[in-house]
């Protein structure tokens, strides 16, 4: 009774915010408060009358937590409230910090494995793999927990002891591990090096309190240690964090003072301008940004602010189009209420938020700004920048992720695990393989792969043959079938499922993402970004960018090079 007396003081904390944001819009303030008033009265009688005469004993957090969720989803996803059982977590996203054993897992089957035991960490140190099938914690059985339960219990306080035991393929009897949890703190740069002859690479999966000491590190090395002539910071994926480490990261590139981004909000007191307050490493460096479609906020303001002060060159997708800026507000009994109080604005002055939360649909749904309704802006050089849909790259290339391949085997591979699957069996038989930037599959590596798929009785979906059946279907319906049997008759035979044969075509694929699975095995994390690499496209482009300095200096300055040749 206790427990639900306080979760309904802390679920009116919420109303009460909710309503204060939701009728600021209104006219006057006196409407205003009588609003908020009446409406905390209705709740508060409702939910009284539900708990006293409902047929059934009423879950009072179950209900009031759906009823939260509701209440917060109609305005945007950003907006969130994080009760105390889910603290840990959100200062996971904002520290990249956590009390555990530092490993990856999967679910598969109603089982629970290790899919990557992180380098240095107390899980590889103990010798767990990733493949081993998580049987038992603290002599508990984990049948029939998910994932998330399963993590639960592997989490703990740094310095006390947890025992493990796990299934290890070709290993007769489970093989129990006791493993010291500590701190595991999560690199925001998990590599940096040089991936030509003088072009540096810095790698930038979040914007933790730590990202932008992590990236001055990572440049200051590969400045005074390899010399490099030019660099590429990558932010693919990268779905953002904390802004303030944004504006640093910015200044590393640009001079002291410049503005990087303003935000505006309800409260005009709150209103900021940020600009650069240090000296920065380097202004001149040849510098490109690759972004992806899950380049989001914290990235969007890099990516944008070094686009619009002409200071990179952005390569790769339009990025995700979040341009939202949330405060934390302090609730009862340690919950938090994440709220957007702002929308952020990069140097040209553009708005990069990409759906417009504000305006929604008759059904909820909300859709992204058309084009149409954009607004152009300028770069510090002139060139022309829009608003309203993320980052338009300077330089758009193909996405070639395997996301975008779900007509490929590759895909269907991917997802049955056959690659993880191949590559535990693999390194059972591989006790080493060769430094990762020698390391090749062979052509029995790919025939043994094959095999390998032929003998878990693999099926996979092909498209041609699910249009096939779509085109039967409307035949048959509008009389057509009976003319067409024998053509179609003819045509199912040749859309025949050839296992061999689609292995073949889709071999490049195929050898690129089983090569990372293996690599990954023996060099982890670093080794598998390292692998990726030879086959990055976006780099590629990247490094033949900033190796030709009349380019890049085109692609920033193109007023210039019209300047020039009107001259001549």
């Amino acid at each position: 009774m206790k427990k639900a007396h306080l979760f309904y003081k802390t679920t009116i904390s919420i109303v009460i915010a909710f309503l204060i944001i939701m009728a600021a819009s209104s006219a006057g303030p006196d409407k205003r408060n009588f609003e908020i008033s009446k409406n905390l009265e209705i709740f508060n009688a409702l939910y009284k009358e539900l708990n006293m005469f409902y047929v059934d004993t009423i879950n009072s957090e179950k209900t009031i937590s759906r009823g939260i969720n509701s209440m917060l989803s109609s305005l945007d996803p950003y907006t969130n409230y994080i009760p105390e059982s889910e603290q840990e977590d959100f200062r996971f996203i904002t520290t990249g910090e956590y009390g555990g054993i530092g490993s990856l897992i999967v679910t598969r089957d109603s089982a629970t494995y290790i899919s990557e035991p992180y380098e240095d960490m107390p899980a590889q140190l103990a010798g767990l793999k990733a493949g081993d099938k998580l049987i038992k914690i603290d002599g508990k059985s984990l049948e029939g927990l998910s994932s998330s339960q399963v993590s639960e219990r592997l989490k703990g306080v740094a310095n006390t002891v947890v025992k493990v035991t796990v299934e290890r393929p070709g290993t007769k009897e489970p093989i129990t591990k006791e493993i010291v949890r500590k701190k595991i703190v999560m690199n925001a740069v998990p590599y940096h090096g040089v991936v030509s002859d003088s072009i540096g690479y810095i790698y930038l999966t979040s914007f933790t309190d730590k990202a932008a000491s992590e990236v001055k590190s990572a440049l200051l090395d590969l400045k005074k240690n390899h010399n490099i002539k030019g660099l590429i910071l990558d932010l693919r994926g990268n779905g953002g964090g904390i802004l303030d480490e944004a504006v640093q990261i910015v200044n590393y590139f640009v001079p002291k003072g410049k503005e990087v981004l303003s935000t505006r909000g309800k409260i005009k007191q709150w209103d900021r301008t940020y600009k650069t307050t240090q000296e920065p490493i380097d202004t001149t460096i040849p510098l490109a940004v690759l972004v992806n479609s899950g380049s989001a906020s914290a990235s969007e303001i890099v990516a944008g602010a070094l686009q619009d002060l002409d200071r990179a060159v952005i390569i790769g997708e339009r990025t995700y189009g979040k341009g939202l800026v949330q405060s934390t507000r302090s609730l009862p009994y340690n919950g938090t209420l994440k709220v957007t109080t702002a929308k952020y604005y990069i140097p040209s002055g553009r708005l990069i938020q990409a759906i417009d939360y504000s305006h929604r649909n008759p059904d909820g749904s909300v859709g992204r700004i058309p084009d149409s309704l954009t607004t152009a802006f300028k770069t510090a050089n002139g060139r022309i920048v829009r608003d309203g849909g993320g980052i338009n790259p300077d330089i758009k290339t193909r996405n070639d992720s395997i996301e975008n391949k779900k007509g490929n085997i590759a895909f269907y591979l991917l997802n049955d695990m056959l690659f993880f699957d191949f590559a535990t069996d693999y390194a059972l038989k591989h006790p080493s393989i060769a430094p990762v930037k020698d390391f090749k599959l062979t052509d029995q590596d790919f025939e043994d792969f094959k095999a390998f798929v032929k003998s878990k009785n693999f099926t996979y979906d092909k498209q041609s043959e699910k249009i096939l059946k779509n085109l039967k279907e409307v035949a048959k319906f509008e009389g057509y079938l009976d003319d067409a049997t024998e053509e179609f008759n003819a045509l199912e035979k040749k859309l025949n499922h050839n296992l061999d044969k689609d292995l073949n075509i889709s071999r490049s694929d195929i050898e690129e993402l089983l090569s990372l699975e293996i690599v990954k095995r023996y060099y982890y994390q670093k080794g598998e970004i390292i692998q990726s690499l030879k086959t990055d496209d976006d780099s590629k482009k990247a490094i033949e960018i900033l190796s030709n300095q009349t380019k890049y200096k085109n692609i920033l300055n193109p007023v210039a090079k019209e300047t020039i040749s009107k001259k001549k």
